[in-house]
C-alpha cells in the first residue's frame, strides 16, 4: 500500500518531470537552484539547513493551476485531498495588482509538521470570478459560464481513485500507478485547438481569464523549486541569457532574519499552439501563459508581524512615490527594515512577531535550579531553544506581482462598478471543505511545542 505522503512525493516528482519536458527552461531553473543550494550548504554548513534540511529543500516544489468554477474547485480539492493536501489561506488577487487579475485563490498543502517534513508539496489554486462586474459584463459572464459548464477537467476514474485515497489514506500500488498517470495527464498542456476569437475576447479583459476560460482544459501554469539564495539564483539565470522578471517579490535581502517568502521567475514563454479561426481553419499560433518561478522561504510571521510587514510595504510605496524616478528602491526598503523590523531571530521571538517551536535544552535542566514560567525568560536563560517555523504559504501581493509581470497586457477593469464579494467563508462553501487559517496552524504548532516543553520541565500549570 502506498501512503498519502508517498503519493504526494511521487506526484510532485512526475509533475516536475513532465513540466521539464514541456518547458525546458524550467529544467535549467531546477539545475541552477540545485547548484546554488549546494554552494550555500558548502559555505554555511549547518546554518544553511536552519529552515529545512537540504533534502527537503531540494525536493520542495509548489505548483500553480487555474480553474473556472466552484465545481471544478471542489474536484481539485478531491484530487489534492488524495495527497493529504488541504486548502489553506484565502488570497484575493483582484485587489493585489494594478492590472486585471480576476481570480481568488487558496493553496492546497499538507498541514501536519511531520507531513511537511516528508514532502511539503503545495499547489496555489486560483478560480475565476465571472460574477465580478468590474471585469465581466452580463453578456460576457453568461457566455463564459456556459463555456465553463460544458467542459470536464477531471475524469470520473481519477476522482473515484482520489476519493478512495483520501478516505483510506493510501492506495494499492497498481491503483497508485493509474492515479498518477491520470493526474499528471490532467495537468499537461492540451494539444486541442484553441478557439482564437473566444480566447482573444477574454484576453481583452485579462490574459489570466483567457488562460482559464478560453480553453477546455487546465494545466500547470508554473512549477517552483526552492532555493537558499534567490539573489544568486537570479544572477546566475541572467548570466545564462534567460530573461527574468524585473524584481524579486517579497521582503528585501538584508542583514536580519529571512521571513515569509521571496519569489521571482523567468518570463512566460511564447509556446506554439493550434488555433481555430472563426471559419473553422486550424492555424499555428503562439500563446504566452507558462513560466518558471523560484522561491526562498523564511520564518512564518504572527499576525502582528504580518501587520508590520504590510505596513512597511505601504511606507515603501509612499516613500518611493515621493522620490525621484532614479531612487534605489532596494536601498530604501533595506533602510526602512533596518529601522523598524526585528534585527535578529531572538528579537523576532521576543516581540512576538514570528512563530517558533520551543525545545528543552537538556544540559540546562541538570543544574538543579528552578526554571522560570515565562517562555521569553526560559529562552533568554538557556532553558529553551527556539527553532523558527518555516512559512508554508503565500503572499497575495507577491503572487499578483508574478502574475502581472508575466502578462502580455494590462487587460481592463471598470472601477466604477462595485466588486463582487468573495471571501474565505464563500470559498469554503464553494469547495465544500473549510479553508484553513494559516495563522491558526502556525499558532497551534507553536503552542503544542510550548505545552510539551512545560511538561518536560515539570511545570504543571504551563508557561506564560
Amino acid at each position: 500500500m502506498i501512503s498519502q505522503w508517498q503519493l504526494r512525493a511521487a506526484f510532485a516528482a512526475r509533475l516536475s518531470d513532465m513540466y521539464g519536458r514541456e518547458v525546458p527552461t524550467y529544467t535549467t531553473l531546477v539545475d541552477v537552484s540545485r547548484e546554488v543550494n549546494e554552494d550555500v550548504l558548502h559555505s554555511q554548513g549547518a546554518d544553511a539547513e536552519r529552515l529545512g534540511s537540504i533534502s527537503r529543500v531540494t525536493a520542495e516544489r509548489h505548483g500553480a493551476i487555474r480553474v473556472g468554477t466552484p465545481q471544478e474547485m471542489r474536484q481539485v480539492a478531491r484530487v489534492f485531498g488524495a495527497l493529504g493536501m488541504r486548502p489553506v489561506g484565502f488570497y484575493d488577487l483582484r485587489e493585489a495588482a494594478a492590472s486585471a487579475v480576476p481570480v481568488v485563490s487558496t493553496a492546497f498543502r499538507p498541514i501536519d509538521g511531520d507531513e511537511l517534513a516528508r514532502n511539503p508539496f503545495r499547489v496555489f489554486t486560483s478560480m475565476l470570478t465571472p460574477a465580478d462586474p468590474r471585469f465581466f459584463d452580463e453578456d460576457l459572464r453568461a457566455r463564459l459560464e456556459i463555456f465553463l459548464a460544458g467542459r470536464r477537467l477531471f475524469s470520473p476514474e481519477l476522482l473515484a481513485l482520489a476519493d478512495r485515497a483520501e478516505s483510506e489514506e493510501e492506495l494499492p500500488e497498481e491503483e497508485t500507478e493509474r492515479f498518477l498517470q491520470l493526474a499528471v495527464q490532467t495537468f499537461e498542456l492540451s494539444t486541442d485547438p484553441v478557439d482564437k476569437a473566444w480566447y482573444e475576447t477574454l484576453e481583452r479583459v485579462s490574459a489570466v481569464a483567457a488562460d482559464i476560460g478560453g480553453v477546455r482544459s487546465t494545466h500547470i501554469n508554473h512549477l517552483t523549486p526552492r532555493v537558499l539564495d534567490i539573489d544568486e539564483l537570479y544572477r546566475r539565470m541572467t548570466e545564462r541569457g534567460i530573461e527574468m522578471i524585473d524584481t524579486i517579490q517579497g521582503p528585501p535581502r538584508w542583514s536580519g532574519p529571512d521571513v515569509l517568502l521571496r519569489q521571482t521567475s523567468f518570463r512566460a514563454l511564447a509556446e506554439s499552439r493550434a488555433l481555430r479561426t472563426p471559419d473553422g481553419d486550424v492555424i499555428s499560433g503562439a500563446l504566452r501563459v507558462r513560466f518558471g518561478e523560484v522561491e526562498a522561504r523564511g520564518i512564518a510571521l504572527t499576525r502582528e508581524g504580518r501587520a508590520l510587514y504590510d505596513h512597511l510595504l505601504t511606507l515603501v510605496d509612499r516613500h518611493t512615490a515621493a522620490e525621484p524616478d532614479d531612487v534605489d528602491r532596494g536601498e530604501l526598503v533595506r533602510a526602512l527594515w533596518a529601522k523598524r523590523f526585528a534585527a535578529t531571530e531572538r528579537d523576532l521571538a521576543a516581540r512576538e512577531l514570528g512563530f517558533f517551536t520551543y525545545h528543552v535544552v537538556s544540559d540546562r535542566t541538570r543544574d538543579g535550579s528552578r526554571p522560570p514560567t515565562n517562555v521569553a525568560e526560559l529562552t533568554a536563560q538557556g532553558w529553551l531553544r527556539a527553532e523558527p517555523i518555516v512559512y508554508e504559504d503565500f503572499l497575495p501581493r507577491s503572487a499578483a506581482g508574478i502574475f502581472q509581470s508575466n502578462l502580455t497586457g494590462e487587460g481592463s477593469r471598470d472601477n466604477e462598478q462595485a466588486g463582487a464579494a468573495y471571501d474565505s467563508d464563500w470559498l469554503s462553501a464553494a469547495i465544500g471543505r473549510p479553508v484553513l487559517d494559516p495563522f491558526t496552524l502556525y499558532e497551534q504548532q507553536q503552542n503544542q511545542s510550548i505545552a510539551e516543553a512545560a511538561g518536560e520541565l515539570g511545570l504543571a500549570d504551563g508557561l506564560d
